[in-house]
């Protein structure tokens, strides 16, 4: 046991089975969507809160719980968030109604959210400092093939045992997780008691407040366009949204640091950029599945199989790209991704006419390509515009515009399928894909005149 708990190995494969629940959950429910709409008998717009809840919690819980952490302990808080998991994952199979599985979802978020900055601070605090690039390379591939491979694992779930197979997987992972992070993870050092309004100051609760129900206000509003929109839902949202600006520009320990934003313009359009791809990735990552087993009725096996179109482009277009933006920097990259995934937002609008999966098969791979090429190529070039002070500030802010990307995906396939999904919906996803990836080519260009050429070469 002496040797296992000195072991770098199995300290990383603890942290790592911990870390990858969040991505592995966030796209493995793709598949899953079609069969629980049908089983509870709901639209697409509301089953999309599966998805678009999940997102809102993981925006705000990562870096808030990140600060909890600091303040009581990393190892405590890993290992809560991994029993706040296997309560989700154990809960969520039996609900009864529609409600409750969508409480189990946002507490799978919830416990999913504590282990990824946890697990990134307890490698920096307790592996060499030699090492630590590789460890967290590790971390950062296995959250990159969950995540791209999430859709493809899930259909097979599916046809095993059915949608509720997708939350009883999690339950080895995480008990590898908790039984060899119990006994490897160091113990943390004993935190002084923190008093309840030095930790809501440190916080910030009061722009985590503004900022979620701002959020989810303007998503209701989008998600209710279709049946009436909901004005009021929209006022809310803007009026909270304005109040979080007013909020964060005043305070000196904010949620999300709008000073340095306008301060740095490069590190700006890299978060721009970033929720785009984003926009993009995921309008397909989780419309693709309904529309081929709501639309052209294809199998979940089958449907599964498609989504690898996507995934292994984005994964083999993810290991490519380091050495890349070593050599050339990070704008070429940039640009080139932005080029693809608008070549083949191009694609996927000829597919929608001929019907062809061969088109959108290669459509899927354009655009995993790029997706895979911007992942690795933004983080780098957000790392370059970055303060030396900053960067963990501006590492938590470029996760957040993951997630603030994935929600509006699921805003926007909610506006586009409604209640079903027909072969013409291809159609108008495959435009909006166009209407984002353009704007998107025209910013990155925009980037390298102004301050992304300072950071693409290191």
């Amino acid at each position: 046991m002496n040797r296992w708990k000195k072991s770098r190995p199995v300290f990383l494969i603890a942290i790592a089975t911990g870390t990858m629940l969040n991505p592995l959950n966030s796209s493995m429910i793709a598949l899953a969507l079609n069969s629980i709409q049908n089983d509870y008998k709901l639209s697409f717009t509301t089953v999309s809160w599966l998805v678009s809840g999940f997102y809102i919690v993981s925006a705000i819980g990562q870096p808030v719980t990140g600060k909890i952490g600091d303040l009581v302990g990393r190892k405590k808080m890993f290992l809560i968030g991994l029993l706040i998991s296997a309560i989700a994952a154990f809960g969520a199979p039996l609900a009864p109604t529609f409600v409750l599985l969508l409480l189990m979802r946002i507490l799978q978020a919830l416990g999913s959210s504590t282990l990824y900055p946890s697990g990134v601070a307890l490698v920096r605090s307790h592996v060499d400092h030699s090492k630590q690039a590789s460890s967290l390379a590790i971390l950062a591939i296995f959250a990159s093939v969950m995540t791209a491979f999430g859709p493809t694992v899930g259909g097979f779930l599916i046809v095993w045992g059915g949608w509720q197979s997708i939350f009883t997987v999690n339950f080895p992972f995480i008990l590898i997780s908790f039984v060899l992070g119990w006994f490897v993870i160091p113990k943390s050092e004993k935190k002084k008691p923190i008093q309840l309004k030095t930790m809501i100051y440190r916080l910030d609760v009061p722009g985590i407040l503004f900022f979620t129900v701002g959020m989810v206000s303007l998503l209701w509003f989008l998600l209710s366009l279709d049946q009436g929109a909901n004005k009021g839902s929209a006022v809310l949202g803007l009026f909270c949204f304005a109040l979080f600006v007013w909020h964060e520009w005043r305070t000196k320990a904010p949620f999300i640091d709008l000073r340095l934003l306008k301060r740095n313009h490069a590190l700006t359009l890299v978060y721009v950029l970033f929720v785009l791809v984003n926009v993009i990735n995921y309008c397909l990552f989780f419309g693709l599945p309904s529309y081929f087993q709501g639309a052209i009725h294809l199998g979940v096996r089958l449907s599964g199989a498609m989504m690898l179109f996507m995934s292994s482009a984005s994964v083999l277009a993810s290991l490519a790209t380091g050495r890349w933006a070593d050599r050339a920097g990070t704008i070429r990259p940039i640009i080139s991704s932005i080029a693809l995934t608008a070549a083949g937002s191009v694609l996927l609008l000829f597919a929608s006419a001929w019907s062809s999966l061969w088109i959108i098969g290669g459509g899927m791979l354009f655009i995993g390509a790029g997706y895979g090429i911007a992942n690795v190529a933004l983080q780098s070039a957000m790392l370059d515009a970055s303060p030396k002070d900053a960067v963990g500030a501006s590492s938590g802010l470029f996760q957040t515009c993951r997630f603030l990307g994935s929600i509006l995906a699921s805003a926007v396939l909610g506006l586009i399928f409604g209640k079903t999904v027909t072969p013409e919906h291809l159609f108008t996803l495959s435009l909006v894909l166009i209407g984002v990836s353009v704007p998107g080519f025209l910013l990155s260009l925009i980037f390298l005149r102004s301050g992304g050429r300072r950071g693409a070469v290191r």
